[in-house]
């Protein structure tokens, strides 16, 4: 009988794998200028997520630190038509870094950028507009994301325009801050229980990050991954 209850375990593993490569090849597809490693080890950290007994999501929200803010590194996705909704820019932390992100911290005051995987709350009106508050689910990396009062926002300085012209975006105080003409439409596509996730490849957090070491898939993803190019 265990034998049957370990093969019954090992198959399963297996087909969620295999299910995460094929949505992974689809996202990947759908969003030709994102980093296909980055879309997996999304995926594996919302996988890590669910297995640790959070409910799945319909979308999935990726941003890559490590292009500069002049450039368009947020995709949204649709995850069950493998379809991206939205491509766009998003701010990161002022001292995180000037057009390029290169430092995260998760402490209160460090207006700084967290990385790892957070799950959307509920929506509310600030001084910014609508924002969405976010819940960080690594811990030591995002997790005061709630006490720092990180959210996602529009901003009027997250523009084309501003890319365009001064080489960069402008700087949040921590929030993943987007335009503000697309805020609500995003925000009410990933309020109440989506997944976001923020890459940069920092070797710390890339070898310590809960949602990323909580499982075979994801472990095999993520010592699979080239650490030849991430941060010291």
């Amino acid at each position: 009988m265990n034998q049957i209850v370990i093969a019954a375990a090992l198959l399963s593993l297996t087909n969620t794998a295999a299910a995460t490569d094929t949505l992974a090849a689809r996202l990947a597809a759908a969003a030709p200028t994102a980093d296909p490693n980055v879309i997996q080890l999304a995926l594996d950290a919302r996988e890590c997520a669910i297995e640790r007994g959070l409910p799945a999501s319909d979308h999935l929200a990726v941003i890559d630190y490590s292009k500069p803010s002049a450039q368009r590194r947020l995709w949204v996705f649709d995850l069950a038509s493998g379809a991206l909704e939205f491509f766009e820019w998003v701010a990161h932390g002022r001292n995180s870094g000037d057009g390029i992100a290169h430092m995260f911290s998760n402490h209160d005051g460090s207006l700084a950028s967290s990385l790892g995987l957070y799950r959307t709350a509920g929506v509310f009106y600030g001084k910014e507009g609508i924002a969405l508050q976010l819940d960080g689910l690594d811990p030591g990396f995002n997790d005061r994301a709630r006490e720092r009062a990180i959210v996602m926002h529009g901003a009027w300085y997250v523009s084309e325009e501003l890319a365009r012209t001064t080489g960069r975006i402008g700087l949040s105080w921590g929030c993943p801050a987007v335009r503000t003409a697309v805020a609500k439409p995003i925000i009410n596509r990933l309020k109440d229980g989506q997944y976001l996730f923020a890459y940069y490849p920092d070797r710390n957090w890339l070898h310590s990050s809960a949602s990323l070491h909580c499982s075979a898939v994801s472990m095999n993803s993520t010592t699979s991954f080239n650490f030849a190019n991430v941060a010291p």
